[in-house]
């Protein structure tokens, strides 16, 4: 589980689909004036470089956020080209922002952030790219803290859950996760990010999540193998307690992915 470096992959077609989700909750969560938690499983290092070695050896930024934006999926003031906006202006038009950077970018000075990281490099980077979010890292697994975390003062609020799924376990442990979770915090939006295997590999926990969960919002695209040979053929978002208008994003977002 620690061998997973999301640096060659950041900005792929997976994270347009799953940050453009994730910012426009976001930005319906904050235009009340109450505030909210943000937590995070698997923050990874927050804040990435497509001018890197990384990025250039797989070339997955490339066919992802710089193709999309090229085609113009995004309106500049969609919550996700703000967040990119506030990420670029502070650390270079080279850059991109993970999950963690993309809420900091959106959430105000009343929101609570905690993050999670286990892998010791990752972690490190995250508390250089957050330190000046007011941001709560936990240096620890991320499935452990999900649960000693909730319920998040204030209960309202917002959780991403995006591991590596490096691990076959992983796909039976997130539906027993969500399900502890929800019961916990039942008013928080629980939000999972998997990967469309070619394999399938993902198929049952799917399955297992919409039937325990018939009211969520589940949203899958499908997009070309990053490469040949490249088993992820697609990305998938399931979401509980989604906010409404989500569901209108996630139909505009298949739309277009649709059409490549």
């Amino acid at each position: 589980m620690l061998s997973y470096q999301h640096a060659y992959h950041a900005g792929n077609l997976a994270d347009v689909h799953k940050h453009a989700l994730l910012a426009s909750a976001l930005d319906y969560l904050t235009r009340k004036d109450k505030p909210l938690s943000y937590l995070e499983t698997h923050a990874g290092r927050g804040l990435y470089a497509l001018d890197g070695a990384e990025a250039a050896k797989t070339g997955e930024a490339a066919a992802g956020i710089t193709r999309v934006e090229g085609l113009g999926w995004f309106a500049s003031d969609h919550p996700y080209m703000r967040a990119l906006a506030a990420v670029r202006a502070q650390h270079g038009a080279q850059t991109y922002p993970g999950s963690p950077l993309v809420a900091q970018a959106l959430l105000r000075p009343m929101d609570t952030i905690q993050l999670c990281e286990l892998h010791p490099q990752e972690f490190s980077a995250l508390r250089t790219a957050t330190r000046r979010s007011g941001a709560v890292l936990h240096k620890a697994d991320g499935r452990e803290m999900a649960l000693a975390l909730t319920p998040p003062t204030p209960r309202r609020g917002m959780m991403l859950i995006d591991p590596s799924f490096e691990e076959k376990a992983d796909y039976t442990a997130m539906p027993k996760l969500i399900g502890h979770i929800a019961k916990k915090w039942n008013v928080g939006i629980i939000a999972l990010w998997y990967p469309m295997l070619a394999s399938g590999a993902q198929e049952a926990m799917v399955r297992t999540l919409r039937r325990d969960f018939p009211d969520a919002l589940s949203h899958e695209v499908r997009f070309p193998p990053a490469r040949e040979g490249h088993g992820m053929i697609g990305s998938g978002m399931f979401i509980v307690n989604p906010p409404w208008g989500l569901a209108g994003e996630a139909e505009r977002l298949s739309e277009l992915f649709a059409s490549l």
